[in-house]
């Protein structure tokens, strides 16, 4: 099935971001520990991290042209952060250093036997967009503007400024904030995590839940990944599934394989693919994310994909 949308192209970047960032302290253990017990740690790691800024990361790994909108500290972690972008090559002239504020952190506790993870966060409140501080100059100047919806009426703004350009817009949205029935009828395609379409309308059953949402707020094409299970998506009336990828030498950490994802599907978009194909595609980029420790250090190059699918 063929994207219910154009893709516009001219466009300064293929996929633009606005939203999260961290920084995470990965800690591997045999098991997940007991209260009041000691562990000692297997592996620890401190990594990039973040919805939005691991999914940029991975779309410029795949040989997109990409930007980032986000507010770091200046703390280290925050220089760590930043540096992490460059890095990839990812242009960051619309990223923001807030003077006194810390960066996002997440202690990151994870299984050994699974790669299944605990996420404990913390965000400081001084990196919150207010809707008026947001960049609205970047929303229009790339093919995709992909939002992770935990500031929605700065999102809201992006939204509404990117499409009166033609731009795209995406969202990843894992939880319900205050403000976020302003912004979901601004995306075009929002794919969530499994839990949202239940937090969000009461619905138990995911089809179901689906439906309602695109009911109520008329995104084009919407949907739920579903980790292990791999991810459904609705549109047009019809329901498209496709099944995970085994990880190739087992998984590691689970951590960003929904990050991951979006970039894999959005990939596909970008290269004209059906939505079919760019739902294999976003669960290739998970399967291939979770094969090392950290939300981008397993992040596949477009090489590494292209022989992940032909093998």
């Amino acid at each position: 099935m063929q994207f219910p949308f154009k893709t516009p192209t001219e466009k300064d970047f293929d996929a633009a971001g606005f939203g999260v960032n961290a920084v995470d302290h990965l800690m591997v253990v045999p098991e997940y520990p007991d209260a009041e017990t000691n562990t000692r740690l297997v592996e620890y790691k401190q990594g990039a991290g973040g919805q939005t800024a691991s999914a940029i990361a991975a779309l410029q790994r795949l040989g997109m042209r990409t930007a980032y909108a986000g507010r770091f500290g200046t703390d280290a972690e925050g220089r760590f952060g930043l540096q992490s972008l460059q890095d990839e090559g990812v242009d960051v002239e619309f990223a923001e250093v807030i003077e006194g504020a810390r960066t996002q952190v997440g202690y990151i506790i994870i299984e050994a036997k699974r790669g299944e993870r605990t996420v404990i966060w913390d965000r400081d409140e001084r990196l919150a967009y207010a809707a008026h501080a947001a960049p609205v100059e970047l929303a229009g100047k790339a093919s995709v503007l992909h939002l992770d919806s935990h500031d929605p009426l700065a999102c809201a703004r992006m939204a509404r400024a990117a499409r009166a350009t033609g731009t795209i817009v995406s969202a990843d949205i894992d939880n319900v904030y205050e403000g976020l029935p302003e912004l979901l009828p601004l995306i075009d395609v929002l794919i969530s995590s499994k839990e949202f379409p239940r937090l969000l309308t009461g619905i138990e059953d995911d089809r179901v839940a689906l439906a309602e949402i695109k009911e109520r707020y008329g995104c084009a094409l919407v949907g739920l990944t579903k980790g292990g299970r791999g991810a459904t998506v609705l549109c047009e009336g019809e329901f498209l599934e496709t099944p995970a990828f085994q990880v190739p030498g087992g998984c590691v950490d689970t951590t960003g394989a929904g990050d991951a994802f979006h970039a894999g599907f959005l990939y596909g978009l970008l290269q004209g693919e059906e939505i079919e194909s760019s739902l294999k595609l976003g669960c290739a980029v998970a399967a291939l994310g979770c094969r090392a420790l950290g939300a981008r250090t397993g992040l596949p190059t477009r090489v590494e994909l292209d022989d992940f699918l032909k093998a």
